[in-house]
């Protein structure tokens, strides 16, 4: 199995994608997630030159003997806002074909008032099959991921793997399929049925840990969950993705939406972490997934 990360691990460190590529690469990764979750002002995956910035970045990866194996599609919400929800995915879409990226994880729409899931079915399949076309045009299979209720307390979204497999099969298309959040999972509970549920319907997964009460995106062993009964599971299943560290919060930032770092009235030059820290948690992190693989012979580097 080969072993991943996300670019959106050296998000905060730097605007530029060839930047977070080199940081990635240096700390060990060879196959990247490559993170569109967050679209700025300037991103320039997003803007009229785009087609130059993926020629940029095929040339970095060439260079650093990295592939782009994974992408996680803009963060927004389709049930608050179909048609730019749409026209932001449509781009991401075209990135991960220009790419060859082959799997993209998206978050489905969500709203305080879809409580039941039924609707929340409908409302989703309509937005998600008018994103077909494209899916196909690109060669990208897009997945839906599982959240927890410690994120959505009051309103309907997918946090079993049963419901994730249903919907996934509601929407009815070779190109739409899951990912699974083992983070957001381990606060719901143990995960080991719910991804034998999920079965071939598994493309993906996001692989972090947490203490079991807030979604804290956390290298696995730092947490609570059990990193046996997901690999286990995986196994049993023929899962024959990257296993994927979603583990990019390790270093809080100094505004973080769980709380922000307390204020000191005469210095705060250490209010956010450097780095020189975070390119070292980077390496632990792949040694970690290194151990991880190798305990169960899954190793594929």
């Amino acid at each position: 199995m080969k072993l991943a990360t996300t670019t959106y691990d050296f998000e905060r460190f730097t605007d530029s994608y060839e930047k977070r590529i080199e940081y990635v690469a240096q700390a060990g990764f060879k196959h990247i997630d490559l993170s569109l979750s967050t679209i700025g002002e300037g991103n320039p995956l997003f803007g009229d030159d785009w087609q130059e910035e993926i020629l940029r970045l095929k040339e970095t990866a060439n260079r650093l003997n990295a592939d782009f194996v994974q992408s996680h599609a803009p963060d927004v919400n389709p049930l608050a806002d179909a048609s730019d929800a749409k026209e932001k995915i449509l781009r991401a879409i075209k990135i991960c074909g220009a790419l060859g990226i082959p799997i993209m994880a998206v978050h489905g729409g969500f709203a305080t008032d879809v409580t039941e899931r039924e609707v929340w079915f409908e409302k989703n399949r309509d937005f998600f099959r008018s994103l077909l076309p494209a899916l196909e045009e690109n060669n990208v299979n897009l997945l839906c991921e599982n959240t927890t209720k410690a994120n959505m307390p009051n309103w309907y979204y997918p946090t079993t793997g049963k419901d994730l497999r249903d919907f996934a099969r509601f929407v009815d298309h070779p190109n739409f399929h899951a990912c699974w959040d083992t983070g957001h999972a381990n606060i719901e509970g143990s995960q080991y049925e719910e991804i034998k549920v999920l079965g071939d319907e598994l493309y993906a997964i996001h692989f972090n840990d947490n203490r079991g009460g807030q979604d804290e995106h956390l290298i696995p062993f730092m947490g609570t969950m059990n990193t046996d009964e997901v690999i286990c599971a995986l196994t049993e299943i023929g899962f024959q993705g990257p296993l994927t560290f979603e583990s990019s919060s390790v270093l809080r930032p100094e505004r973080y939406w769980f709380g922000n770092r307390r204020k000191f009235q005469k210095e705060n030059r250490m209010s956010e972490p450097p780095l020189i820290l975070q390119q070292a948690m980077e390496k632990f992190m792949y040694e970690t997934g290194v151990y991880i693989l190798k305990s169960y012979d899954l190793w594929d580097d």
